[in-house]
């Protein structure tokens, strides 16, 4: 399992996903699941994924080689005309590896799926964010649903919902999604540090700052201790629950 969220800010784009593969008593794996594609002026394409890592794997390694082989049958993301074009063409990738498996049954089918999340901009057109299910069709993000989760989702919704503004910084959506990554790796043992992000930054048609947030990094643990003794406070400020006699 996975987490990954991609928010889309008045600012900008953020995306941050964790990096653990595999989880168990001694079986712990980490694996980067975002990927990047730039050309500087034109368009700069952030990619994460959850699920199958043969599956996602396979993707990325697709999308790569055609933005090398210029084939038409094959067209490249780095050639499509706009971001709607780039979400297709990843979504038909999607659902073509995926299909390989379908000979060996529904289960297979099920066990090799991903979802991936799609953030970027292409020159003429605004900053758009895209989830990609493996059924090879995808919806977007709009101000009526700002943000994207993929992966183990449910633990790290709640300070989202609540605490998102699309005119936020970049620095204070970093600081929210570092709380609401705390709270799921807190909660569930498939998802794990380091955490990388990617900030992109509207019509500069290049990626911005990117970073990976180690276990060790003293402003994530400052971030991690605090919010737990922020909620056992807030709780403590709230009247407590009478009990009729």
């Amino acid at each position: 399992m996975t987490y990954c969220v991609g928010m889309m800010l008045d600012r900008g784009l953020v995306m941050m996903s964790d990096t653990r593969t595999n989880a168990g008593v001694d079986n712990i794996a980490t694996f980067n699941k975002m990927h990047t594609w730039e050309v500087e002026g034109d368009r700069a394409l952030i990619l994460m994924s959850a699920g199958n890592l043969a599956t996602t794997q396979s993707v990325v390694s697709m999308l790569d080689e055609r933005t090398k082989a210029h084939d038409q049958r094959n067209p490249s993301i780095l050639e499509a005309p706009s971001m709607f074009q780039v979400a297709r063409l990843i979504a038909e990738t999607l659902r073509d590896v995926i299909s390989i498996h379908e000979d060996a049954g529904p289960r297979a089918a099920a066990q090799f799926g991903a979802t991936l999340l799609l953030g970027g901009q292409v020159a003429g057109g605004p900053p758009r964010l895209f989830m990609i299910y493996p059924e090879g069709n995808f919806i977007e993000a709009s101000a009526d649903n700002p943000f994207f989760q993929i992966g183990e989702t449910k633990y790290g919704r709640p300070i989202l919902v609540r605490a998102f503004d699309p005119q936020m910084s970049f620095e204070k959506a970093l600081k929210l999604l570092l709380v609401s990554f705390d709270s799921t790796l807190k909660a569930n043992l498939s998802v794990g540090l380091p955490f990388d992000f990617q900030l992109y930054e509207t019509d500069s048609l290049r990626l911005g700052y990117r970073s990976r947030v180690q276990g060790d990094s003293p402003y994530f643990q400052q971030i991690s201790s605090g919010w737990g003794e922020a909620l056992k406070q807030a709780l403590d400020s709230l009247p407590d629950f009478v009990l009729e006699k």
